[in-house]
């Protein structure tokens, strides 16, 4: 993945860094992606080159799923915790999401 990470929903919205990663399925029972991923913060007002690093197991069909921030770089250096997902919009046939973390 290589995607816009914005600061709101709107695909209007400004763009402060990208979500770069990989997925891959996960389970057998649901659709269920392993995610490794980095946030990484482009924009000099957002923390221009830090990163936070997220892995973990995302129910995608979950509104709301939690990840587990493993590290970061830059102002998020030795970052751990919890990124809280919560789904604004999908669109299956377009494979279109919009998710908050």
């Amino acid at each position: 993945m290589d995607s816009p990470l914005t600061v709101g929903p709107s695909q209007s919205s400004k763009v402060i860094g990208r979500a770069q990663g990989m997925y891959g399925a996960a389970s057998m029972e649901e659709v269920r992606e392993f995610i490794v991923m980095n946030l990484v913060f482009i924009d000099e007002n957002y923390y221009n080159g830090a990163t936070l690093t997220v892995l973990g197991s995302n129910p995608s069909f979950h509104k709301k799923r939690e990840l587990t921030v493993v590290g970061g770089t830059g102002v998020f250096r030795l970052a751990h915790g919890v990124a809280l997902l919560n789904t604004y919009f999908f669109n299956a046939a377009l494979g279109n999401a919009t998710v908050e973390f």
